[in-house]
């Protein structure tokens, strides 16, 4: 049996692990290096990209700084969490404002000194992406569309660290990029209907707050419909190997997004919206495994 103090101490990492999100941490590494293994660097030996140091320096600053931006952007919402996402925000606060601010300061200052090992280029991209995030948790998010696009932006930005680091340039990683920022984007928006009652509370300029959620509903169908044109891309015009059914799959899931949107009203619809459009990006990242069925194969046997 754990003591009352082994039990605090377990609640506390708990609830840090809770503010850092750390499950979407480890979805994106491994979204890094399967992008980096399938997609940017299809021609190097898989063991050659795995046990690349500085692709594993590239990936554990981006994991750091996302868990950094993720404490900042807890601690700028406390209070509209309190009203949006009760129970989690109870979990969040047996860690106090204090550690999380110190923990946010140490994790970007580990995340530079990690990039030092790549290049000087890889400190000033990392610094300017701190910023970024700091920047939109404290300015821009709440500004209308500008901070779901600043948003959607900072989310694709591991991805593109890691494209920059192989220079990789073909349409296909671009047609690729456009479906995950449209798709992001589209949740960004999402989440500003879920939680338009602690925006209200907290003086939040979102779309649905300034011009209803009929319009806001319209701009997300806009991005949902647009996210087809890379998927059609992505089937018919580009060899993506067996991924091209996560995609078919994709546009049957929109489809029902889109039904499922005009008939939503209440918090409950718009989270279960949020969570098609969360599955959907999840998916695509296992799914880059089929893009050549037969190297995981020869990899597994």
């Amino acid at each position: 049996m754990l003591s009352r103090r082994n039990k605090l101490l377990l609640l506390k990492v708990l609830s840090l692990f809770s503010v850092v999100r750390g499950y979407n941490i480890l979805v994106i590494a491994l979204a890094q290096y399967l992008a980096s293994i399938y997609i940017l660097a299809p021609e190097l030996p898989v063991r050659k990209v795995v046990f690349d140091i500085s692709l594993f320096v590239i990936v554990l600053a981006s994991a750091l700084v996302i868990a950094g931006g993720y404490i900042i952007n807890n601690f700028y919402d406390a209070e509209k969490d309190l009203i949006n996402k009760p129970r989690k925000s109870m979990l969040d606060r047996l860690v106090s404002q204090r550690f999380k601010l110190t923990t946010y300061f140490v994790l970007n200052f580990l995340a530079v000194v990690v990039a030092s090992y790549v290049s000087f280029k890889a400190v000033f991209f990392f610094s300017s992406y701190i910023f970024g995030i700091w920047i939109y948790s404290h300015k821009l998010k709440k500004i209308p569309f500008l901070g779901n696009f600043i948003s959607a932006t900072l989310a694709i930005t591991p991805f593109f660290v890691v494209f920059i680091y192989y220079k990789n340039i073909q349409t296909v990683i671009f047609v690729h990029a456009v479906f995950l920022f449209l798709l992001i984007l589209a949740r960004e928006m999402i989440k500003d209907l879920e939680n338009i009652s602690g925006d209200l509370a907290q003086n939040y300029r979102t779309i649905p707050i300034l011009y209803g959620a009929q319009t806001s509903k319209l701009i997300i169908s806009l991005l949902v419909f647009l996210t087809l044109v890379p998927s059609l891309l992505l089937i018919f015009k580009f060899d993506v190997g067996y991924m091209n059914y996560y995609f078919m799959l994709s546009i049957l899931l929109m489809v029902l997004f889109i039904v499922l949107l005009f008939k939503a009203n209440v918090r409950k619809d718009y989270v279960w919206l949020h969570n098609i459009l969360k599955l959907i990006i999840v998916m695509g990242v296992f799914s880059i495994l089929l893009i050549d069925v037969h190297l995981v194969l020869n990899r597994i046997l």
